[in-house]
């Protein structure tokens, strides 16, 4: 029995922008956080909020070591590697959800955070 699926991304700030390498077991939450600059840091501060690349991994431990070796790579092959798959740089987000489901799942981290910010 399958429990997760984990998702290594790339998130970029414009074509051949700024890029950033996550990794994540909920990929709507993940990059709406991203999108609505919940998380304070890299992405917020470069506005780096566009999916352009993802891969699926059944284990942690996969999705960590190529969240890694990612990272490691030269800038060259991670644009070569979106474009292999994404060669206009689309935001792909939108493609894999409703806006139902972003609906959702806005409230769902709103919660988490007022939860966050009472405890």
């Amino acid at each position: 029995m399958k429990n997760k699926t984990y998702y290594v991304y790339i998130l970029a700030s414009k074509k051949n922008g700024t890029l950033y390498i996550g990794v994540t077991n909920n990929m709507i939450r993940r990059v709406l956080e991203h999108k609505d600059k919940i998380i304070k840091g890299f992405t917020a501060k470069y506005g780096i909020d566009k999916l352009v690349y993802y891969e699926m991994f059944d284990y942690i431990n996969d999705a960590i070591k190529r969240e890694g070796d990612l990272k490691e790579w030269h800038r060259k092959w991670k644009i070569r590697l979106i474009e292999e798959r994404n060669k206009e740089w689309k935001d792909i987000f939108y493609d894999l959800v409703s806006e139902e489901e972003i609906k959702l799942m806005r409230e769902v981290i709103l919660l988490r955070e007022e939860e966050k910010r009472e405890s």
